[in-house]
């Protein structure tokens, strides 16, 4: 990161420079947000932007998916976020000259975004034309206690003279086309082709409905035109001076203003704030929305808004206490660490059974779809931290049970199957190779679910309804795979996609197979566990979902027969029984700007090679570690880690996690700092379209199960610490079965905690122990596990035979591609 522009600092981001380099980056690093309600980091002045942005999780506008060739069962209906109307913009003017940030001349700047009390603030002073000086201070925060709500504050002071001032507060639909002057604004995408950018709508999204303006109050609601969604915006002002001033308003479908002239005397304050409800459904009328808005608006007001900013604090001070992890002696990556949690936290806290979308609420990269991202990135840590938030967001796997089972049948299976990307529930993804076909999204939900009843003994949860997702995605492995009685009963499943996208519809991918035995295994236990413990919810579940007992020996049957691949010349898990057939891409001579492959090439071109665009086999060895021995992981890793390009930020934290594992310790390190700025830095070129949540969750995931060496296979708690030699000291803290502990790693020491609760059995290195409360337990490391140089390399495939005799050997695609010249022969 640029250190002058955006210095450390352990518990806030700063910006010291107003800079237009990287305008997107900064909007969306300053985001606030708390899972339901978003606000990019826009100036308060609202004019030029990479993207205006106010998102609501679950606002969506639908639009009929156009495929050049149409075939049956494909996705029908696309779904994308839509943007709320923007009630962020305070403009100032200063004897009638506007502050406008790109070209006004700033004596003084600093924005923050306060990761201990949720604040966005900034302070800058502007000379103007004229020669005064003033000084402008703001902030903004979206609310953990009250969702729906945020509060932003804007205050002048001329400091050398006396002035006219006038702030025009607006709230503005800028989803359909025109700004805060009026003037239409296209909604042409991007240059440049990138997938993973939000689908743009032609058409009017926002259809007015009702709209008034008392006093300093305005409200505008809306109908999407399509998914006919309601929305409502109620807007209420306070103007605190001891200056004179008059008020104005005017209010039309799409735009509310009150603007307030003051005459301003030198060194006298003027103060706005400004307070914004804003409401979503998918039934309720938007009149009833409005009225929803104004009770929680009064609310407010009645209290006062600085009882909002302390239940703000106190809400971050229980987060904290319970999620922060500690680098001792590293303040560049505290603060990234801290950065990435807190977006965490403004992504999936009061989601309250709504999904995580893949960018939270920080911008609309991937349409606001959720994916697995989800279940496998985000759940570890709401799981471990705050397990209600991990509750909330697996209900909405329930919600889509329905749509799932109606997905299904129309792919000719039993039980269900998730959607690879949706907001409605509805399949999203018109890409089905790289989409639909990537059935393990199945096993992922029933993963996070196993690893939460199991972290936080919620079995009570299984009961009321989780059973459910839990026996239909164990039903849809028994009709999707199949049986083959050749030598022996083995179980394959064939026409599917791994988590590597850029490897499609294979048969007996490892990654999905192994995920699918362990569904199939743990809804037979979780069906077992239910019908012993809660006879009652048993007796409804058969009922719901028509199950017969003879399906868990159905289930544990094609679990054991399930074929996992391994090459016995290669002394590896191939990805797929033909992976290995495929050319290798030489990776390491491609040059750099032809990454990521997706961008640059045919998919069909990518699909030929041995080539990944994040781990697959290796995110199976971090999944079910216990399934895989030391020396298999070391030879799995050794193999795929020359292979991935990273392409996904999804990729970097678990080749990180399984690296500090088997030894590879600076690699582990290169691969965190990766993760942990690939927003921050903007590696990956896209961070002006949102976080990568999933990513910020990784890391994360990182530090605990990386370099903290915890692990959970079976419900076991177990660590095996892999701190970094330059680290002194790694702390977290986590739960278990409502049991709160505080985990120190040192270098000669793991050293354990009881904050709250009962004694926690767990094993450090293959050793029994139990932490108690009012005692600490201290247990002595003898080094920090197996410690491998460098990092594995392509030149293993210089003397690789495939088991036809043929020589394995690194090759580039290089016909046809401009500019792209190699000194080494393609073949």
């Amino acid at each position: 990161m640029d250190r002058d522009r955006f210095p450390i600092d352990p518990w806030r981001l700063t910006e010291r420079i107003a800079s237009e380099e990287k305008v997107g980056l900064a909007e969306t690093i300053f985001t606030v947000a708390n899972g339901y309600l978003g606000m990019r980091g826009n100036s308060s002045e609202g004019r030029q932007a990479h993207e205006h942005g106010t998102y609501i999780n679950g606002l969506h506008e639908v639009w009929p998916i156009r495929h050049a060739e149409q075939a049956f069962g494909f996705a029908e209906v696309g779904q994308t976020i839509v943007n709320a109307p923007d009630a962020k913009i305070m403009q100032l003017y200063v004897d009638d000259e506007p502050l406008v940030l790109d070209i006004a001349e700033l004596l003084t700047y600093e924005r923050s975004l306060d990761f201990a009390d949720g604040m966005l603030r900034r302070e800058l002073l502007w000379l103007t034309p004229a020669g005064k000086r003033v000084r402008v201070r703001s902030d903004r925060m979206v609310s953990f206690v009250e969702r729906h709500l945020a509060v932003m504050s804007f205050e002048v002071t001329v400091e050398n003279a006396d002035a006219s001032v006038v702030i025009s507060s607006q709230l503005l639909n800028r989803q359909d086309g025109e700004d805060e002057f009026g003037r239409t604004v296209a909604a042409d995408a991007p240059a440049g082709f990138d997938p993973r950018r939000a689908q743009r709508l032609a058409e009017r999204v926002l259809q007015p409905v009702d709209y008034w303006q008392h006093g300093d109050r305005s409200a505008l609601s809306f109908r999407v035109t399509h998914s006919h969604m309601t929305l409502s915006v109620v807007v209420d002002h306070v103007l605190e001076t001891q200056n004179e001033f008059s008020a104005s308003a005017s209010i039309a479908p799409d735009i509310a203003k009150h603007v307030y002239q003051v005459r301003a005397k030198a060194g006298v304050p003027v103060k706005l704030t400004k307070v914004a409800a804003y409401h979503t459904s998918r039934s309720v009328p938007p009149r009833e929305l409005l009225d929803r808005g104004q009770r929680l608006l009064d609310r407010v007001l009645a209290d006062g808004v600085d009882e909002q900013r302390r239940l703000q604090r106190e809400w971050l001070d229980g987060f904290w206490d319970r999620s922060d992890v500690e680098i001792v002696g590293h303040p560049e990556l505290q603060q990234a660490v801290r950065w990435n949690l807190f977006m965490l936290a403004q992504a999936a806290a009061r989601a309250d059974s709504s999904g995580v979308p893949a960018k939270g609420m920080t911008g609309s990269g991937y349409g606001g779809h959720y994916f697995w991202d989800t279940e496998i990135y985000v759940m570890p840590f709401l799981t471990y931290t705050s397990p209600l938030f991990g509750r909330n967001a697996l209900k909405m796997r329930e919600r889509m049970l329905p749509a799932a089972r109606r997905r299904a049948r129309q792919l000719n299976e039993g039980g269900a199957l998730f959607p690879w990307r949706t907001i409605s529930g509805e399949e999203a993804s018109a890409y089905y190779a790289a989409g639909t076909a990537q059935y393990h999204i199945n096993a992922d939900i029933t993963y996070a679910i196993a690893k939460y009843v199991r972290a936080t003994g919620d079995a009570d949860f299984l009961a009321r309804g989780a059973i459910d997702v839990v026996v239909e995605t164990a039903r849809l492995w028994t009709t999707l795979g199949f049986w083959r009685r050749t030598g022996g009963s083995s179980f394959h499943i064939h026409g599917v996609t791994g988590p590597d996208e850029y490897t499609t519809v294979v048969n007996d991918n490892l990654f999905t197979n192994v995920m699918a035995r362990f569904n199939l295994r743990y809804a037979a236990e979780s069906v077992r566990i239910v019908a012993d413990q809660f006879p009652e919810a048993y007796a409804r579940m058969v009922e719901r979902v028509q199950f017969e007992e003879a399906e868990i020996g159905e289930w544990e049957r094609a679990a054991e027969a399930m074929v996992i691949p391994f090459s016995e010349s290669f002394g590896i898990h191939p990805q797929d029984v033909h992976f290995l057939d495929r050319e290798v891409w030489d990776l390491a001579n491609t040059p750099p700007d032809k990454l990521p492959l997706l961008l640059h090439f045919h998919p069909l071109v990518i699909y030929r090679f041995q080539v990944l665009k994040q781990a697959d086999v290796v995110l199976a060895l971090f999944l079910l570690s216990d399934e895989f021995s030391d020396e298999m992981q070391r030879a799995d890793f050794d193999d795929y880690e020359p292979l991935t390009t990273g392409d996904s930020t999804l990729s970097a934290v678990v080749q990180s996690i399984i690296a500090a594992e088997i030894g590879y310790r600076d690699l582990a390190l290169e691969y965190f700092r990766h993760a942990l700025f690939v927003d921050l830095d903007d590696l990956h070129n896209n961070a002006g379209d949102g976080v990568h949540v999933a990513s910020t969750g990784g890391v994360w995931s990182s530090l605990v199960y990386g370099f903290g060496g915890m692990r959970d296979a079976g419900g076991h708690l177990t660590f095996d610490p892999r701190l970094p030699s330059d680290w002194p000291e790694l702390r977290f803290r986590i739960q278990w079965h409502g049991t709160r502990l505080a985990v120190r790693v040192r270098q000669d020491a793991f050293i354990v905690d009881v904050l709250e609760g009962e004694p926690v059995e767990f094993e450090v290195r293959g050793e029994r122990y139990v932490a108690e409360a009012d005692s600490t337990l201290t247990v002595p490391l003898l080094g920090q596990g197996p410690h491998l140089a460098g990092r594995p390399s392509s030149e293993q495939f210089s003397t690789s035979r495939r088991d036809d005799g043929s020589l394995m050997t690194a090759s580039l695609p290089i016909v046809g591609v401009d500019d792209w010249t190699t000194d080494e022969d393609p073949t």
